[in-house]
Order: structure tokens, then sequence, then C-alpha cells
């Protein structure tokens, strides 16, 4: 029996100790397997903080842009409506008034033609267009006043026919319509001439108006007709209603009462402007006798 020794004697516990040791992983560096995740994590979320700092970076200078735009458009409208429209043409007139003096001035300085220098810039057609406006406009200053009726009525009439914008297009659409529907009824024969013109003969008198024609009743205007006649007669009512009170603000408030309602009142102030230098003699002496 061979002899043991005792570096050969091995406690009970010895091999299962030199198993662990040898299936024990050996220790891993700090940051080699479990870091890299947690690192591209972080990256990520530092990324989307940074795109919604950027967002929120660029709303918020929008609406700075947008505060301030709204505040310019704000100043220039308060301006816009306090600015009175009327002072700011009589202001313009008063400038075109004053270059024309200044540069007639200049001109006539130098010894030269005024109207005919300004003529340069004209054409022929343009200087008779304004001829015609200046003799107009001297004419209607000189029939300001009021006559008869029947004149302020043809001065009212032709205002409105200045004021009248025509729809050709209309016009013509409807007379096409009304020359097809009377050539299909038989009334009317489309006749080619030799150059290729187009002529329609009436046969039966139908077609054309006369005193006697009763179609014209049977008109039914558009919408926008419409429109346009209560537009003329609102401006007609308001500018009526503005010389009235022209009137009554150039009589004063503080007159003597001679009328006892609205309607009487009107009817003092017609007589006042057909008899009133008539009767200055008769009031005067009337006025005299009061104060004595």
């Amino acid at each position: 029996m061979p002899d043991i020794t005792e570096s050969e004697i091995k406690p009970p516990g010895a091999a299962s100790d030199a198993q662990e040791d040898s299936a024990a992983p050996e220790p891993q560096e700090a940051g080699t397997a479990s870091e890299p995740p947690q690192a591209s994590a972080s990256d990520d979320a530092a990324a989307k903080a940074g795109e919604r700092l950027a967002r929120f970076k660029a709303l918020q200078a929008r609406a700075k842009k947008s505060s301030e735009t709204n505040l310019k458009e704000a100043t220039k409208e308060a301006q816009r409506l306090a600015s009175d429209p009327g002072q700011l043409t009589a202001l313009r007139r008063k400038h075109a008034i004053a270059s024309h003096k200044l540069l007639k001035a200049e001109v006539e300085e130098a010894g030269e033609d005024f109207e005919r220098k300004r003529a340069w810039d004209w054409t022929v057609d343009e200087s008779e267009r304004w001829d015609r406006r200046k003799k107009k406009k001297a004419a209607h200053r000189d029939n300001n006043a009021f006559r008869d009726d029947h004149q302020e009525s043809n001065k009212i009439y032709k205002r409105q026919l200045r004021n009248i914008k025509p729809d050709l297009e209309q016009y013509d659409r409807q007379k096409l319509a009304a020359v097809e529907r009377a050539a299909a009824s038989g009334g009317l024969d489309i006749v080619e001439t030799d150059d290729g013109e187009l002529i329609a003969v009436d046969k039966d008198g139908s077609f054309y108006s006369t005193a006697d024609s009763t179609a014209f009743a049977q008109n039914k205007p558009d919408r926008a007709a419409v429109d346009r006649l209560v537009q003329d007669m609102r401006r007609a009512e308001e500018q009526r209603l503005k010389k009235r009170r022209e009137r009554m603000a150039n009589n004063g408030d503080d007159g003597d009462v001679t009328y006892i309602n609205e309607k009487n009142e009107q009817f003092n102030q017609k007589l006042a402007r057909f008899y009133d230098k008539y009767t200055a003699d008769i009031r005067d002496s009337f006025e005299r006798g009061t104060m004595i």
C-alpha cells in the first residue's frame, strides 16, 4: 500500500471549490457590455428634447412676429380712422392748386406762355375733352339755383343717366333670345344678303315694339338691378335729409318759431324761398311797428 503524503490529502470541499473556481466567469471591466444600450437611449432622449426645444422656440418666434404684425396693423387702422377723409382730400386739392400756381409763376417769370407749355403734355382729343368738361362745369355752376320743378327734375334725370352702368352683355343675350323666339314662332325671317350679312325681317309687325305694345310690362329685372334701384333711392333720401339738415343749421335754432309742426315748417320755408324777396318791405314795416 503506497504511502499518502499530507499534501496529497485534500479537504472534503476542496474539489467543489476548484470546480467553482473553474466555472466562475472572469470579472469584466465596467462599461464593456451593459453600458452601450444606456448610452444610446440617453442620446435619443437628448435628441428628442432638442427637437422639442427647437419647435418651441420657432413657435415663440412666430407668435412674437404675429403679435408685432397685428400691433402695426392695428396702429395703421387707428390712424386711418382718426384721419378725416374730407380733410385729406382738401389738403390734396390745396397742394395741387399751390403746385399749379408755382409752376405758372415760374413759366411766366421765364417769359413763356404757360397754357401753351402745359398743352404740350396733352393730345388734341384730351384738350378738347377738357375744354368741354370745363364748359359743362361752368354751365352747371351757373344753373345751380332752383327755378322750377321741371328743370330740377331734368337735372336729377341727367345725373341718374350719368350714373347708369349698362350691362351690354345681358342686353345682347336678351336680344338674341328675343330674335330666336320670334324666328321660332314664324313672325321673323332671317334673310342673308349677297355679302353675307344677316337681316331680320318682321313679317307681321309684332317683333318691334310700337305705341300699343305692352311687352315691356312682362320684363322681370334681375336681383342686381333691383338692389341698384334700392341703393339709388336710399342715396337720394340721404341727400335730401342732408340738405334739409344744412338748411336747418343755416337758419339756426335761436330764431323765432313760426311753425306748429314739422310739416308746417317745411311749408313756411317754401313760402320764404319764393316770396321773401317780395314781402321784405312789408315784414320790415311790421317789425318797426312792433318795436314802437
